[in-house]
């Protein structure tokens, strides 16, 4: 007899591995089971359904998966049709994540990773905190605070003249007004979007991995990741050619390598994916 997707999130836990892959066709729960087993991990008040957890899951488990790349949505800026930016969704998580990312720097490491597994020229720029006018609900103007690292704007070059960075990792949010008439903003597709998000992600996961490699506590740059015991990883491949597919792919498996695991204490982490050539070389590489 089959099982539900609990009893297979009740087994993972049980099974305490390290890594554990799932292979699964698209539409068979993937997604489904990430939420079963955070919600196993993390469960909400079940004395107050509609509070919030009595501790933010994020303290115990990481995950990527659908609902991720939701909160990441576009502005197209209809009006003008010169400013489209991707907006980061404003909630617990994202909160959480947009601070820390200020605090660690990891920006830049972002738009490398990004830049690597897409082969993309455009370059991610998260914005400064800055004042926008708006419209209220009586339709007088009115200025609203965007706070720092909430929206992305991806620049590619025009027909540069020499005058110009050198190179697209020069251009900043301060400076960004000087090269207006070399570099244009630009709505990236969908694939390199999906890509843009995992990056965000897996630089996280590098940090989170570095962080509690050290074993003493008073020396981590961060305590928050101190109680984390999960990664759930659910198809983190979207529009890459097979050479970026094992690229990524050999990637995780080194960062996983790399984290402190001792007789089952250590981060476990659980992939799940639909794509064979991605599960195979993630499997020979952990054997």
């Amino acid at each position: 007899m089959s099982q539900t997707l609990t009893q297979i999130a009740q087994e993972l836990i049980a099974t305490n591995k390290k890594v554990q892959l799932i292979y699964a066709f698209n539409g068979t729960g993937k997604t489904r089971l990430s939420r079963e087993f955070k919600e196993l991990i993390a469960p909400k008040n079940i004395d107050d359904p509609s509070s919030a957890e009595s501790e933010p899951s994020r303290n115990k488990i990481l995950y990527y998966n659908a609902y991720t790349e939701d909160l990441f949505y576009w502005d197209n800026d209809l009006d003008a049709d010169a400013d489209p930016k991707l907006k980061i969704q404003p909630n617990t998580f994202t909160g959480w994540l947009i601070k820390l990312l200020q605090e660690l720097g990891e920006d830049g490491n972002i738009v490398t990773n990004f830049q690597r597994y897409t082969s993309s020229k455009a370059t991610p720029t998260f914005n400064q905190e800055y004042e926008r006018k708006t419209k209220d609900q009586n339709n007088n103007e009115t200025d609203v605070t965007i706070p720092a690292f909430s929206e992305v704007t991806f620049h590619v070059a025009k027909n540069t003249p020499p005058s110009a960075p050198e190179t697209l990792d020069e251009i900043t949010e301060d400076n960004i007004t000087d090269v207006q008439g070399q570099y244009e903003k630009i709505k990236i597709s969908k694939g390199e979007e999906s890509n843009f998000i995992w990056s965000v992600i897996y630089t996280l996961l590098e940090q989170v991995i570095l962080t509690l490699n050290e074993p003493d506590f008073t020396n981590r740059i961060t305590n928050k990741f101190d109680n984390l015991e999960y990664v759930f990883i659910d198809d983190p491949v979207s529009s890459l050619d097979d050479t970026h597919l094992i690229e990524l792919a050999i990637d995780l498996v080194k960062l996983i390598k790399i984290s402190t695991y001792t007789e089952g204490n250590g981060l476990k982490f659980i992939i799940t994916t639909h794509n064979p050539l991605f599960y195979n070389v993630l499997y020979n590489e952990f054997k």
